[in-house]
């Protein structure tokens, strides 16, 4: 592990959804399905130039632009200068972005086919910004209870 990548807090999420690789892969491609995942807590809204596509759409390394993350579904409060570095089709993407409250944020999502339907994994990687590093704990907290909640909406959409 790198020196920078030591400073970074982290969080895993692990879940199997009851639904074939195809299907889940669908729902966590598209913006709706991201952002029923994150409701009623948040919502990501697109640039313009980007809204009503996929993650197939997106352009690997190139800058979206600011994704406006409003709280609650309406009240803006964060954004995040998203990045796709690395998108395989069906299977996974990594995205790499800063935020107004974070320095860094390093999202991984993974599908996999198993018996009993797909595996999800979530792998975060962040640092707040300065101001909010003394509140990194309940950041880590959040971002645990926020990514458990997105892993039980996404099953709960195949039930």
């Amino acid at each position: 592990m790198s020196a920078g990548r030591a400073e970074l807090s982290s969080h895993t999420q692990r879940s199997v959804i009851r639904a074939p690789i195809d299907d889940v892969w669908t729902r966590v491609a598209s913006m709706e399905g991201i952002n029923d995942e994150l409701m009623p807590y948040m919502r990501m809204v697109l640039p313009r130039r980007h809204r009503g596509k996929s993650l197939a759409d997106i352009e690997v390394g190139v800058p979206l632009g600011k994704v406006m993350i409003l709280y609650g579904g309406l009240l803006p409060a964060d954004y995040d200068d998203l990045t796709i570095v690395e998108l395989t089709p069906g299977r996974c993407f990594r995205e790499e972005s800063s935020m107004a409250s974070m320095a860094v944020w390093h999202h991984e999502r993974r599908l996999s086919p198993t018996r009993d339907g797909t595996e999800v994994v979530d792998e975060l990687h962040f640092r707040p910004r300065l101001p909010l590093r003394p509140l990194t704990p309940g950041l880590v907290w959040f971002v645990g209870r926020l990514f458990r909640h997105r892993h039980r909406r996404l099953a709960a959409h195949f039930d």
